[in-house]
């Protein structure tokens, strides 16, 4: 297990990690420090990719995470079982409260990063005993560390812990920024056309991306802007998944119209057995179920949907005639469909279960399995049970649920699931839409069952299950001693290893 190192009640962050050397213990071993910004959809990849540096190619690493915004109890659970030349640091708290009272997290996140930087500055200037900083690997919303890496002379790379459509957005919102005055922000266009992408309507954009008057807008064009500074991005996606954006990516770096972009996926974390029992009465239920019979449907650490959708869910689940699996979580009393407040933590405790019909779980007790806000995914998907997953469509999720060969029902919630909705099924063909008459975007009970049927019985749900499977064979492969993802790993750590060689 990593060691966690805490600095929150002191001006400067403390370092005590493991000491990182090679197997004579004679030289430490080259280091990477990764700076992940809050949440676990950031955090769970960028570990996996600091668990690979130091299993696959023979890197220590310290993964930086902030006191603000973020819960120390799940970061300290995703980050337990961390080899033990890869450390963890936890910056100190930053003051926050002169922003104006009600901005959202997006602001709050950017804030943060930015104020974070001199004492991630102090950190890896005061990092005695770590060996040589190969690489400073800063997540996709934290570029503004990039300058302090170039500052140290050391490389300084991006990770994008989503996909290469989401590095296409931001380099076309830089693009279209070029030349503009300072504070002069213009929108991107109705329908988005990028080299090797699928066409992106505006309703499919990314949140904060679809209005220039967005408070998080104007840092999303400087986020983007940076990017020509990075010596590489890393890119939590496989070749077969994007292969048109991958190569198109390729071409531009050939020409030296854009850093290197690499794909260094699928990163899916592995299975805890350190769940508890109650958590794990699911999996015995899935177990006496037939196997390719159920569906399973979450929505994700932060997705919430409406008491009216809720309801609607349920009776789609309840007449659909098939087995599921349900994570149920506290619906949204606002028409917020993001379960977090703007601090990152939850905004209700309350029991969900209490809000599904009356009746509902007598019903369906036959066939299906309704829990309380948490399930074993990873566990889930590969369950030999688990036919289908009706997802929110966030990229950990998606990335999961395609290692499994399982195909998916899209219902996007926030951030930039509408664009991973669009990809799934349009691009990589593993996913089906529900057929949606309302333009909110509701979807009616009679939708939620066809959209089942369609999956477990229908042509379409043949045709994404061959795909799924498909793809899941191509993961499996990417990540390989001898696949694309591994290689360019690997290609990259050659580059950081030349770097200290030359520095020498």
């Amino acid at each position: 297990m990593a060691t966690a190192v805490t600095g929150a009640s002191d001006p400067s962050p403390i370092v005590q990690t493991r000491p990182a050397s090679t197997a004579d213990e004679t030289r430490p071993l080259p280091h990477v420090v990764l700076l992940a910004s809050p949440g676990m959809g950031h955090l769970i990849p960028l570990a996996e990719l600091a668990r690979r540096l130091a299993v696959d190619h023979g890197f220590a690493a310290t993964i930086v995470t902030l006191t603000n915004l973020s819960d120390a109890a799940a970061d300290a659970a995703v980050l337990s079982s961390m080899p033990a030349s890869v450390s963890t640091a936890v910056l100190p708290s930053v003051a926050l409260d002169d922003l104006p009272p009600g901005v959202g997290f997006g602001t709050l996140m950017f804030e943060l990063l930015r104020r974070s930087l001199p004492h991630l500055r102090a950190l890896m200037c005061s990092a005695v005993g770590l060996g040589p900083i190969a690489a400073l690997v800063c997540d996709f919303f934290g570029t503004a560390a990039l300058p302090l890496a170039a500052d140290l002379g050391v490389p300084g790379y991006v990770f994008f812990p989503n996909s290469f459509t989401l590095v296409s957005v931001m380099r076309r919102l830089a693009e279209l920024h070029d030349g503009a005055a300072p504070g002069e922000y213009r929108d991107l266009p109705d329908t988005l056309r990028l080299p090797g992408c699928v066409p992106l309507r505006h309703a499919e954009l990314p949140d904060g991306f679809r209005e220039r008057t967005d408070p998080v807008y104007a840092y999303l064009v400087e986020e983007a802007r940076r990017y020509g500074r990075a010596d590489g991005f890393l890119v939590n996606s496989f070749e077969e998944l994007e292969s048109a954006v991958a190569e198109a990516f390729d071409r531009d770096a050939a020409d030296g119209a854009f850093p290197p972009v690499y794909p260094v996926g699928p990163f899916v974390r592995s299975s805890s057995s350190n769940e508890e029992a109650d958590e794990l009465d699911c999996l015995g239920w899935l177990d006496r179920q037939p196997a390719g019979s159920v569906v399973y449907v979450s929505f994700g650490s932060g997705g919430a949907l409406t008491v009216e959708q809720t309801v609607e869910l349920a009776t789609g689940l309840g007449t659909s005639g098939h087995r599921f699996l349900w994570v149920v979580r506290m619906p949204s009393h606002d028409g917020n469909n993001n379960a977090l407040g703007a601090d990152g933590s939850y905004r209700s405790q309350d029991d969900p279960l209490a809000w599904l019909p009356e009746g509902f779980l007598e019903r369906t007790k036959s066939r299906g399995l309704a829990v309380a806000g948490w399930a074993p995914q990873v566990r889930v998907l590969a369950h030999p049970a688990t036919a289908g997953f009706m997802s929110h469509c966030g990229w950990n999720s998606t990335l999961e649920s395609l290692a499994s060969g399982v195909p998916m029902v899209t219902w996007p919630l926030y951030a930039e699931q509408k664009m991973n909705a669009a990809i799934l099924t349009e691009l990589a063909g593993v996913a089906l839409r529900p057929a949606v008459r309302r333009e909110d975007g509701f979807v009616a009970g009679e939708e939620v069952a066809a959209a089942v049927r369609e999956l477990m019985e229908g042509e379409k749900g043949r045709a994404v299950r061959q795909q799924a499977r498909r793809l899941q064979e191509a993961a499996a492969r990417a990540c390989t001693p001898e696949g694309p993802s591994r290689w360019a790993l690997e290609k990259v750590a050659g580059k950081w290893m030349a770097g200290l060689r030359n520095g020498d």
